[in-house]
């Protein structure tokens, strides 16, 4: 009953981080090709509350819920795949906490021009920039940890 318990929630936080990872790139990339201040300002004020509600949460949890299940199954901290996958997470992290403080700035940037009946301001479209491209390494190395997950190769190097 405890691996599957364990097993749910593992999963259910990979959805999330998938999910919610996956949905707010789409929000944010639609509501800066449109231009439009008060959408800007506003999308990257929910993506914001989103991504710590939702995304911190799950990446707290994967790694509780991993190394529980883990220990229940009897894995060793040294499988190939075990390894690999948190070396993943490490990549994942090391690209989405950038990516958090990124939405922060836009957003400020957003409501400050909104505010102050001026244009975004160089500096959002650059952050903007380094945003998408910092998403496609976390996005994948999220779909590798899944895909780690479901096959739990025995071999990988």
């Amino acid at each position: 009953m405890l691996y599957y318990a364990l097993k749910y929630l593992h999963v259910i936080g990979a959805s999330v981080l998938l999910g919610t990872g996956a949905g707010i790139a789409f929000f944010m990339l639609l509501a800066h090709w449109t231009g439009s201040k008060p959408l800007i300002a506003g999308v990257a004020r929910i993506v914001v509350i989103a991504d710590f509600l939702f995304t911190a949460t799950a990446v707290v949890a994967q790694p509780v819920t991993g190394l529980a299940l883990v220990w229940v199954m009897g894995y060793g901290l040294g499988e190939h795949w075990i390894v690999l996958s948190i070396l993943l997470y490490i990549v994942t992290g090391a690209f989405w906490l950038p990516v958090v403080w990124i939405q922060m700035q836009m957003r400020d940037m957003a409501q400050a021009a909104l505010r102050d009946g001026t244009e975004l301001p160089a500096r959002y479209h650059r952050l903007f920039r380094v945003w998408f491209v910092f998403g496609f390494p976390a996005f994948f190395a999220v779909l590798g940890i899944l895909w780690l997950m479901i096959a739990r190769p025995a071999q990988i190097w």
